[in-house]
């Protein structure tokens, strides 16, 4: 017999029951990114370094995925974070060099060429879903009161270097804070880039004349560990690109004097770049610790706060380690078998550590030679989000290796170009063949081919050997950039686009 009256009560009641879909939805994670700047391939304990501590990143690494071949956007600062901010490699991104809009000295504007503001960045997107964000660090996509500055591009709160060049000195006279200027009033100016004829007459000397009372990655770590306390209430995405280890050679004494007194029979006297160091890789040691020191305590910020569960941390680098301002590269054997370093793109200047750690959602222990570009976070930290992809991306998701669910797409193709210098030109074919046109002011369009399955050090040029290769990564060169007023590179804008 039909009834009316109890019909309809159930079917009221299957429409208040929640769908499987809804129950199964899961509550987007807060996300941190710690973007290390300069930090080099092997310059982590998990990844091989035998010198530097990084107990916290390496139990991180342990409990979560560890990615060996992940690979930076550019070779230096501005682009590979306007690669992050837009999800587009540097054939196609705005910024592709660290084109300046000021001077070195103290009264000079501050600031990098700054991002339009049309451009619709990985903060604006991330708060379309609701996320507050912060950036902690350093930006280099804008100056003060111009279109790029973090406030009007996707950030709720900004704390730190608006500009690369100030960024150079850990002893700044002021930081930013939003945008507004923030005095350190323990520090007083001194230009970061000096150099002496003769050793200074003790550790205390060097300390007294390149450094001051208020250390910049405390004060940004400080402020960012507070944001995590006002901001556990709905979810976050904090951005700390710390300025470590990027010289000039700054930490603080009690960190550099952990490590060996032995370790420098000599002085850095300030001869390639930056400033003088009485214990040039004691010190450099100690700037990378201080990132470990940092990421441990933003995980306490997070288990205070209650959120610690349902956050998502990734740790990589802007670009490989440096040439420059004493640090020995060689020592600490920071790039391995990688060929090249800072500011060229062989493998040293652009493949990076990328650790994941999420508890709970990421297998510990896991290991990935997924082959995967720094695009792809902009891409992936909007699947979470539950944001769909832009129209125009260069990034591919890495959920499904994150997670361990799904088949993961991969890249056929990597594009690298940096306007700069020699003006360069890379890309990587599934994952193996890596050509590069190493210098197309003096050497044109000439190109080398590396097969880094078998070559990983860059060390044999089979150009000759593989004319289809060659022929397919010249395509690709030609097909993935656009031309760019702001950062031509004269040798490829006269090629056809496509």
């Amino acid at each position: 017999m039909h009834h009316p009256i109890l019909a309809t009560a159930i079917a009221l009641a299957l429409l208040l029951v929640p769908t499987a879909s809804a129950q199964e939805q899961p509550t987007p994670p807060n996300i941190i990114l710690v973007f290390a700047d300069d930090l080099g391939y092997r310059e982590l304990g998990c990844y091989g370094q035998q010198k530097i501590r990084t107990p916290t990143i390496d139990r991180l690494a342990a409990e979560g995925i560890r990615f060996t071949r992940f690979y930076s956007a550019s070779t230096v600062c501005a682009p590979a974070r306007s690669a992050l901010m837009t999800g587009l490699h540097t054939g196609h991104t705005i910024i592709r060099g660290n084109k300046e809009v000021g001077g070195w000295g103290p009264e000079d504007p501050e600031g990098q060429w700054p991002i339009p503001d049309e451009t619709v960045t990985l903060g604006e997107r991330l708060q379309e879903r609701g996320y507050t964000t912060g950036i902690f660090g350093k930006w280099a996509l804008g100056g003060p009161g111009s279109t790029g500055r973090p406030r009007v591009q996707g950030f709720d709160h900004f704390y730190g270097y608006l500009c690369q060049r100030v960024a150079h000195n850990f002893y700044p006279t002021h930081l930013w804070r939003n945008d507004d200027v923030d005095v350190q009033h323990n520090n007083r100016y001194f230009s970061a880039h000096q150099r002496i004829d003769e050793p200074l007459d003790s550790d205390e000397a060097y300390l007294e004349r390149y450094s001051g009372g208020d250390f910049a990655p405390e004060e940004i770590l400080e402020e960012a560990e507070g944001w995590i306390a006002k901001n556990a209430d709905k979810p976050f995405f904090l951005y700390f690109p710390t300025t470590l280890p990027h010289v000039a050679l700054q930490a603080p004494p009690e960190f550099i004097d952990r490590y060996p007194r032995d370790w420098d029979d000599e002085p850095y006297l300030g001869q390639r770049g930056y400033l003088p160091s009485a214990r040039p890789r004691a010190t450099y040691a100690a700037m990378i610790e201080y990132i470990d020191h940092s990421v441990e305590r933003l995980l306490a910020s997070c288990e205070a706060a209650g959120v610690l569960d349902n956050t998502l941390v990734i740790i990589t680098s802007d670009n490989g380690t440096t040439y420059a301002g004493g640090c020995d590269r060689e020592f600490f054997d920071s790039l391995g078998e990688l060929r090249g370093y800072k500011t060229n793109l062989y493998e040293g200047g652009i493949r990076v550590p990328l650790i994941a750690w999420w508890p709970g959602r990421i297998e510990p222990g896991a290991v990935s030679d997924h082959v995967s570009q720094l695009p792809d976070l902009h891409a992936t930290f909007l699947e979470l989000a539950g944001a769909e992809p832009p129209a125009e991306t260069d990034g591919i998701s890495l959920t499904p290796t994150l997670l361990g669910s799904g088949e993961q797409p991969r890249h056929e193709v990597l594009y690298w170009e940096f306007p700069e210098g020699r003006q360069q030109q890379a890309v990587l074919l599934d994952g193996r063949f890596k050509a590069i046109r190493p210098d197309l002011k003096k050497l044109g369009l000439m190109l080398e081919l590396y097969d880094l399955k078998n070559d990983p050090s860059e060390a044999n040029d089979i150009s000759d050997e593989r004319p289809d290769v060659v022929e397919r990564a010249v395509r690709a060169m030609q097909s993935m950039r656009t031309r760019s007023v702001l950062f031509p590179i004269p040798a490829l804008d006269g090629l056809r686009d496509d």
